[in-house]
Formats: C-alpha cells, sequence, structure tokens
C-alpha cells in the first residue's frame, strides 16, 4: 500500500468512528494520522514493517497496531465491522437531507431502502411515514434535501475539504472547482471538473470510488456524490473542447457566473475569457460580478519570504526551534519567527521572562549554524484584561517580533475589547497584530473587536494585521483583509505553525490575502529581512 492508500483508509476509519458515536479525540487522533501519512515522504508501509512507525508525530500505539494490520494484511477487520454495523451508505444518504444516522438506518432497514432513488421513490409515495417517528414534516425535508433546493449544511474547513477533494480528483484526473478553487473559509459543496469524449466510463469509476458511499443524481457528463460524512460531490465530465467553458462554469459563484452572460464553447478557461473579450479573473476573486474589474497583480505564494508567527516545543508545538528554522529553509524561506505563548495564555505552556532568553541562546546557537537564514526571536504576547502586555518592557525590547493575540475576553462588549487591544497596539515595541477577530470557524463567531478603530491605529503606529493561516480561523477574513489594504495598512501572511507541516499552511493564508485583493505590495512578509526589521520603531 503506498501513502494515498494508508491514509485514505485512516480517513474512512475515522469517519466510521464518528458516525458509531466514538470520542472527539479519536477520531481526531486518526484523521490527523491520515494527514500526517498523506503528507509523509517517506514510505510510510516501510516504517511500519521496519517497526519505527512511531518516529512519526502523532502516531501512539493505538495507531501504530492498526497501521501494522493494514500494511501486513491490506485490510483493517474493525472497519469492515464497522461498516456493517453503521451501513456507511445510509448513514451518508441521511446525512446528505439532514436526517440523523440512527433514524436513517432505521428508515433504510425499515422500507428496504438503500439507494437514494429508492429513498426519493419512497418519499414520493408516502411510505416514510409508516416508519416510527416518520411525519409529514420530516418527509417533506427529506424531499427538500433529495433536490438541489436542500439546505444549506456546516462546511467544511479548507484543509479537509481539499483532503477529501485531492483523494477524490487524483483518481479522475479532475480539477477541484466550486467555493474550493475560489478559497471560500468554508466548503459545503465540492465540485470537480474532468474531461472525457466518453463520460459513461469516468461516471462509473467515480460512482466505484470508496470515498463516495452512494450516488443521489446522474445525468449524461454530470453525477453527484456523498462521502460517508454526506458532503455532497459532483462531477462534471466536460467534452475537451468545452473543458475551459465548464470549469468557469462549476468554480464561479452564481451571481458570477450569470454576470458573464452566454458562455461560448472553449477548450481552456483562458481561452474563454479571451472569446468573451473580458480580462483574466483569477479563480479566488470569482465570487462577485463586480469583483473583476481590473484586478490588481495579486500576491503569490513564490513571493512569500518567510513566516512570521510559528511555535515550537518551548510553549505547545511539536518540533523543536532548530527542526522549524529548517523546514521553513526548506520552503525557500530567508526568515522565521519563533513566537510562542506567554504565560496568561494559561491553557498552554507560556514562556516569561527567564524562560524567553533561555530561547533566545537556543535561537543565537540555530541562527550561527543556519546562517545566512535568520530564525527571529519573537512572542505571541497575550493582552491582559487590563489591557497590559504579559512581559516586561526590557524583555519586549530585546525582541526582533512582538505581535499582540487576545485569547481571554472574547466575549467583552465592543467598546471594551477595542479599548484594550488599541491601546495594547501603541506599544512601542509592538510589530503586529494577530488573528484579531478570535474567531473559531464552526465554534466560536468572531470577537466585537471594533475593527475599523484597530485599522487606524494600526496605520497611525506601522503596525500590521496578520492574515492567520490556521484552517481554522483564516482571521483576518478575506473581507476585512481588504479594509486594511484600502487603508494602506501592511498585512502580514502567516502560518501559527505549531508543527513543521503546518508551515504548508500558508497556502491558506496567502489565498485568504489574495481573496481581499492584496499584492505582493501590501503583504509585509514579501520583503526581505532588512525591510521587515525596518518597521520596528524606536
Amino acid at each position: 500500500m503506498d501513502n494515498s492508500d494508508i491514509a485514505q483508509t485512516l480517513e474512512s476509519y475515522a469517519a466510521l468512528l464518528d458516525l458509531a458515536g466514538a470520542g472527539y479525540y479519536s477520531v481526531r487522533a486518526y484523521r490527523r494520522a491520515a494527514e500526517l501519512v498523506r503528507e509523509t515522504r517517506a514510505p510510510v508501509a516501510e516504517l511500519v514493517r521496519s517497526g519505527r512507525a512511531r518516529e512519526l508525530r502523532g502516531i501512539g500505539p493505538g495507531i501504530e497496531t492498526r497501521l501494522s494490520e493494514l500494511v501486513t494484511t491490506g485490510r483493517l477487520a474493525e472497519l469492515e465491522e464497522l461498516e456493517r454495523e453503521v451501513e456507511p451508505q445510509l448513514v451518508a444518504l441521511g446525512r446528505f437531507v439532514g436526517l440523523g444516522p440512527q433514524r436513517m438506518v432505521a428508515v433504510g432497514r425499515a422500507l428496504g431502502i438503500r439507494t437514494a432513488d429508492e429513498l426519493r421513490t419512497a418519499a414520493a409515495e408516502g411510505r416514510l411515514q409508516e416508519v416510527p417517528g416518520i411525519g409529514p414534516a420530516t418527509e417533506q425535508k427529506i424531499l427538500a434535501g433529495l433536490t438541489r433546493e436542500r439546505p444549506r449544511r456546516r462546511g467544511l474547513t479548507l484543509n479537509r475539504a481539499w483532503a477529501l477533494a485531492a483523494s477524490i480528483a487524483g483518481e479522475l484526473d479532475a480539477e477541484p472547482a466550486g467555493e474550493l478553487r475560489r478559497w471560500r473559509d468554508l466548503v459545503h459543496d465540492l465540485t470537480l471538473v474532468c474531461r472525457a469524449e466518453d463520460p459513461a466510463p469516468m461516471l462509473d469509476r467515480f460512482a466505484s470510488l470508496a470515498a463516495v458511499v452512494t450516488i443521489v443524481e446522474r445525468s449524461e457528463r454530470r453525477a453527484t456524490g456523498v462521502t460517508v460524512e454526506g458532503i455532497p460531490v459532483e462531477l462534471v465530465v466536460a467534452a475537451p473542447e468545452r473543458y475551459g467553458t465548464e470549469l468557469v462554469r462549476a468554480t464561479g459563484s452564481e451571481r458570477y457566473v450569470e454576470s458573464l452572460g452566454p458562455l461560448p464553447d472553449a477548450p481552456t478557461e483562458e481561452a474563454l475569457y479571451e472569446r468573451l473579450g473580458i480580462p483574466w479573473c483569477p479563480p479566488e476573486l470569482r465570487e462577485d460580478p463586480l469583483g473583476c474589474t481590473g484586478p490588481p497583480a495579486l500576491v503569490e505564494l513564490t513571493q512569500i519570504r518567510g513566516d512570521l508567527h510559528c511555535h515550537s516545543t518551548w510553549s505547545d508545538g511539536k518540533a523543536s526551534v532548530e527542526e522549524m528554522a529548517l523546514a521553513a529553509r526548506e520552503l525557500g524561506y530567508e526568515y522565521v519567527a519563533i513566537c510562542d505563548h506567554t504565560p496568561n495564555v494559561r491553557v498552554v505552556p507560556g514562556l516569561d521572562a527567564d524562560a524567553l532568553r533561555r530561547q533566545g541562546e537556543e535561537i543565537a546557537s540555530v541562527n550561527e549554524q543556519l546562517a545566512p537564514f535568520r530564525v527571529l526571536r519573537g512572542t505571541e504576547c497575550d493582552i491582559r484584561r487590563d489591557g497590559t502586555l504579559d512581559l516586561p518592557d526590557d524583555v519586549l525590547d530585546e525582541l526582533d517580533w512582538v505581535q499582540l493575540s487576545l485569547h481571554a475576553g472574547q466575549r467583552e462588549d465592543a467598546e471594551l475589547l477595542t479599548r484594550k487591544v488599541v491601546e495594547a497596539m501603541r506599544h512601542p515595541a509592538v510589530r503586529c497584530l494577530s488573528h484579531p477577530k478570535g474567531r473559531i470557524i464552526n465554534h466560536r463567531p468572531p470577537n466585537a473587536l471594533i475593527l475599523e478603530r484597530a485599522i487606524e491605529v494600526a496605520l497611525e503606529e506601522g503596525v500590521a494585521i496578520e492574515t492567520n493561516g490556521l484552517p481554522d480561523r483564516l482571521d483576518l477574513r478575506d473581507e476585512e483583509v481588504r479594509e486594511a489594504v484600502e487603508a494602506g495598512v501592511q498585512i502580514t501572511c502567516s502560518t501559527d505553525a505549531h508543527s513543521t507541516r503546518g508551515l504548508g499552511n500558508m497556502q491558506l493564508s496567502v489565498a485568504t490575502a489574495r481573496r481581499g485583493w492584496a499584492s505582493a505590495a501590501d503583504v509585509l512578509n514579501t520583503r526581505g529581512l532588512d525591510e521587515v526589521l525596518a518597521l520596528r520603531r524606536r
């Protein structure tokens, strides 16, 4: 088995554990293990056979045992048992139409239903009400869920959506489109576009994929399948001469596509825009019909020269300062800022003045080894409840990069929260405000910070504002990035990486900045180290 096979099996196992009601942390552990295996360069099967699987961070004894079984036998007995018990096809169908797993399994078993067509027929005939607990309202809910007018469901974060899309697209030589290709912060539906003269074999192959547990719609060149988590995945099989046309149609929002008018046949997107007589529009900006009127040259991932927000084992990171530095250098960066937490965070280890100075000695040693690459001495300094900073001034003055974060008090009223944040921003050592709105996607709404006021102070004081690349943050979000850019405030694209793999989230930060119309000139860390450090005010 190659790494992709192993990762897909672990993903399926995690999804079934979730459906079976396993604990949150168990499910998360297997999902993280799947991500780790997928991103590991070495053949994981060989590591397992040689007894070295535990060398991979995050692989504990339980996961190691299942990896050994999988590599040795090519199967997981527990996975097969869960598939029999949970009936993922029914659970997926239930999640797709908005019905709980247990109720959907009860419906399926009572009426002998296994497919979307059978469910649709039973609902149309009124037979669903024969099942205890299913009344007219639930029946109508199911019917609505089987149409394109189905209610909007909770979305996937970008990292989860990309992993799922990649596992399917790679089997079909397809291009992800829709919300995912526009890099929206939440993805509700996956759309893939491939090309083929004869669509039938491609649609058959799509239906047979392990990740697609049931098909709910199929036409001549399209099919919609559902994953075990209830996520709809649409495959569009375009004729080669219409591939560009279908990719534009599938990528843009409905409003954007309608604004283009009738779309001519075109084999590529570039050819389509040329035939329409309009400028090329980057996928990230295909939301608003007016979004592509003279777009700037957006910042590119390749223009990023360093990461200004990373963590290490000194706090809650999973890699040492040296490991983070080596991984950053391998990405082609010139610098990286280690910004571990301060004590006020409490829920994770924080560095006080003494610890920061000891860490500084380690950073100096790493810099001596890796020159001219530079590790910046930094901190993610907490703002206390009274608005003061969580480190003494003499320590802050020693550091290369000081960025503020607010962790406690996220529910405070707008005036109080804004006042203490902007007061902290005026401290002469501060260079950046990190994840200012404090949101955690799908879990915690944005705080009440009056962003306009924070932007005003950032401009006055020469403080940058971060767009954080953690997939469940992406804060600043796209619209807020545009506010900052239009005001003339510098933003930083940073990852908040807690591991070497986390450095890869720079793509999410850059994509969010692009959605906010940011050019390279608007992003501080597209510049060399001297210019970054010049932001340090005296």
